[in-house]
């Protein structure tokens, strides 16, 4: 789907900044520089991001009856996705740059319309250079013009010189001709140069298991998977026989998925590594399309409560034509990113069509039995499939502020904070003794510090003015600041603050006193 308007790419700029000097996310490999479209979550974005699993695990599985969970395995047998149709059948059409080598989905490029210059060749007569080769480029627009044309055209035929001490722009080009395109021929929308024909790219990494060689064998050859989905649908019959669980029902996974995106792009949003987190629900065939419904209000229920408001969200109702060819219903739910509205989960009506494939391929009966009304069919499957390396990213974009607390007439004050609600929060709570160089508030730190730490994950920081590491805080957002000060020793105040601390909000910025018996109690409900 095509990227749509809205867009702010400095606003993005500054988080992808923010990400890799606090320690969120990394570029991998970046050493040796960078591995394209693969990415490294630093300390703070570990947290985070197992924090939104742990916290999606609970609502869907561990506070549910209904639905079970399950890890299976990344290398996936051949005849597995050959089945499920990936084999043979997962690849997206692929055209590349002539002038930059950079690659394009053939789909994703939009009609154009304008003036074709074509060439059949380009010459160096002081060197004896010639190359024939033909080439076009399409130009558009009102300043669009030949000149334009044949710089792009003298820069592609000057990769073919053998001394580059020759300037593309010395090069005649030869055999100049026009044309009037109307959609025939692609061309790279970024520089009019022409791309290659399409051609099918393969989506999916193929590996070699053990010492055999021999793509015949089938024991040989073995895939990343590229979805989740799959080993679902291959377990569910056991899942099924040791749990005794009646329809409906779900089982759920989270898991490494992997995809040879021909273009990854967009920070850790597109991505050939990442995670999702899916549930493949079953259910008798005349409650799927009710189901569906009732899934995509829930999903949009759990994304408020992990800091993405429904006013972000968007719900694309998938039209016919548009849809997988197995779904009969299917929505997208949608993120108002800085780089455009984009998907951040589908909820599909599969139908039958997976447990029926993979019955029809293994010979295996995968019907369920139902014991009141005597009958045996195939499931259906309602399948909320979120990415969640995309939920992170859309956390984070969320939780992002600037905010300006100038005062009039007084000094600038600008503090960047981060607003993760506290369930996903990388840092709970931050102890602050008010003095380093005090021994007994650092002991009573150190106490408060052993409180929480086997509950929840805290930091200590005692280095710099309070006000300064409040504002470290912000930016990494840690809910609440705790404070270890004088009022806690009994040295002001008397005995009343006497083993209180004081609690600064993030958000607000409000602080209150609270006794140190009772920290506990009062943080995790709030961190819930």
């Amino acid at each position: 789907m095509a990227e749509r308007e809205n867009t702010d790419p400095e606003k993005m700029e500054k988080i992808v900044s923010l990400c890799k000097r606090k320690g969120f996310i990394f570029q991998s490999g970046e050493l040796y520089g960078g591995l394209n479209g693969c990415w490294d979550y630093g300390p703070l974005g570990a947290e985070l991001k197992r924090n939104l699993k742990d916290y999606w695990w609970r609502k869907n599985v561990q506070e549910r009856d209904d639905i079970l969970g399950m890890d299976g395995s990344i290398l996936t047998h051949q005849a597995v996705l050959t089945a499920s149709g990936h084999v043979g059948g997962f690849s997206d059409p692929m055209c590349d740059c002539l002038l930059t080598k950079a690659r394009l989905r053939a789909d994703q490029i939009d009609p154009q319309t304008g003036t074709a210059y074509h060439y059949t060749g380009a010459s160096h007569e002081e060197s004896g250079f010639s190359v024939e080769k033909p080439y076009s480029v399409l130009v558009t627009g009102p300043n669009a013009d030949e000149n334009k044309a044949r710089k792009t055209a003298k820069q592609y035929y000057a990769q073919f010189l053998s001394d580059k001490q020759i300037a593309p722009k010395k090069l005649s080009l030869q055999g100049e001709s026009t044309s009037e395109e109307v959609d025939t021929i692609q061309y790279n929308p970024e520089n009019g140069s022409l791309l290659t024909e399409a051609r099918e790219f393969n989506l999916m990494f193929q590996t070699k298991m053990g010492a055999s060689s021999d793509d015949n064998d089938p024991n040989a050859v073995a895939y990343l998977r590229p979805e989740t989905a799959q080993t679902i649908f291959v377990q569910y019959k056991n899942v099924l026989d040791i749990s005794r669980v009646k329809l409906p029902f779900g089982i759920a996974q989270i898991g490494k998925a992997f995809r040879n995106e021909i273009n990854p792009r967009n920070f850790t949003f597109r991505s050939r590594e990442f995670e999702q987190m899916e549930i493949e629900f079953f259910c008798r065939p005349e409650d799927g399309l009710a189901l569906t419904e009732e899934w995509l209000e829930r999903r949009l229920t759990f994304y408020a409560e992990i800091g993405v408001p429904r006013e972000k969200l968007h719900v694309l109702d998938v039209p016919d034509g548009e849809r997988a060819h197995y779904s009969e219903k299917t929505y997208d739910i949608e993120y108002e990113f800085p780089f455009g509205i984009q998907e951040l989960e589908g909820v599909a009506y599969r139908g039958a069509y997976d447990l029926g494939k993979h019955q029809e391929a293994s010979g295996k009966t995968l019907e369920y039995f139902d014991e009141e009304t005597k009958e045996r069919f195939i499931p259906h499957v309602v399948e909320p499939s979120a990415g969640c390396d995309r939920t992170v990213l859309a956390v984070i974009c969320e939780a992002y502020d600037v905010e300006d607390l100038t005062k009039e007439g007084g000094k600038k004050d600008v503090r960047t904070v981060m607003r993760f609600k506290p369930c996903v929060a990388p840092i709970k709570a931050a102890i602050l003794p008010l003095l380093k160089n005090k021994p007994e508030l650092v002991a009573k730190a150190k106490e408060v510090q052993a409180l929480l730490q086997p509950h929840v994950n805290v930091a200590y920081d005692a280095t710099a003015a309070i006000g300064r590491r409040y504002r470290r805080q912000d930016e990494v957002g840690t809910p609440f600041c705790i404070t270890i000060d004088f009022e806690t020793l009994g040295e002001e105040g008397g005995e009343d603050l006497k083993d209180t601390v004081t609690i600064r909000h993030r958000d607000s910025m409000e602080q209150e006193r609270v006794k140190i018996s009772d920290l506990l109690g009062w943080l995790l409900p709030r961190l819930a």
